[in-house]
């Protein structure tokens, strides 16, 4: 049996927050889907929609973002017909609510919403249909994850989530982050078991790292999450 076709993809950076949209498509249809806009670049992206002649149909935020203002309501008014979406237990406003096991569709593909919890309740992992790459929003970073010391973070829920669903994927799945902070830009579920310095310790052991990790909050964080909470669209 032949292989499906990929979809088109494509890696984008905003160089401020250090984060990664993704766009998806499919390569027949060219409905679209993109995850993780940023205000600042929604132009960038926009074009580059239209350039490649495609039919976004849905942003999808993977969380509530606490560094950067997500550029979902702006990129809503500039693309008839587009839908934000983001986890029911985000606590913020988007046109569809996703819970474990929704999936969100573009031409023959689909992405399959698996949560994962911890660096805040509302973090959401999308899983290509076929397993072969999945978008683990700050949960999972490269070497890394996501802080849990604001926003109901849990080291114990993200350690779960991480271990249970995450770590649970073929171990070819290429993983790619909302953020990296070194140049780097993805990575597998085999590296990642093998070789993330967090995530290989024991629960107990990943709990006292992430109870004194020390970080200073987000400069954005006062800015981005009422925002956000409103489609990043509050004024």
């Amino acid at each position: 049996m032949a292989k499906p076709e990929a979809p088109i993809f494509r890696q984008l950076f905003e160089s401020e927050s250090s984060t990664y949209t993704y766009l998806l498509a499919d390569r027949n249809t060219k409905e679209a889907v993109i995850i993780d806009p940023v205000k600042e670049t929604v132009d960038r992206d926009v074009k580059f929609v239209k350039e490649l002649g495609l039919n976004l149909k849905i942003a999808v935020n993977t969380h509530c973002h606490a560094d950067h203002v997500t550029g979902t309501g702006l990129m809503k008014k500039q693309i008839e017909g587009l839908k934000s979406a983001i986890s029911k237990h985000s606590g913020a406003s988007a046109d569809i609510q996703l819970s474990e096991g929704d999936k969100v569709t573009f031409g023959k593909h689909c992405l399959i919403v698996r949560e994962t919890p911890g660096h805040t309740d509302g973090c959401i992992t999308l899983v290509l249909g076929d397993k072969s790459m999945a978008f683990t929003g700050d949960a999972l970073l490269i070497r890394g994850c996501g802080r849990t010391d604001f926003q109901q973070g849990s080291p114990e829920r993200l350690y779960k989530s991480i271990h249970e669903v995450v770590f649970q994927l073929p171990e070819d799945c290429l993983l790619y982050p909302a953020h990296d902070y070194k140049g780097q830009t993805v990575t597998t579920v085999g590296e990642e078991r093998k070789y993330n310095l967090r995530l290989t310790k024991s629960l107990e052991e990943f709990v006292k790292i992430m109870d004194n990790l020390n970080l200073p909050k987000p400069k954005k964080i006062d800015i981005a999450v009422p925002a956000n909470l409103l489609c990043g669209l509050q004024d």
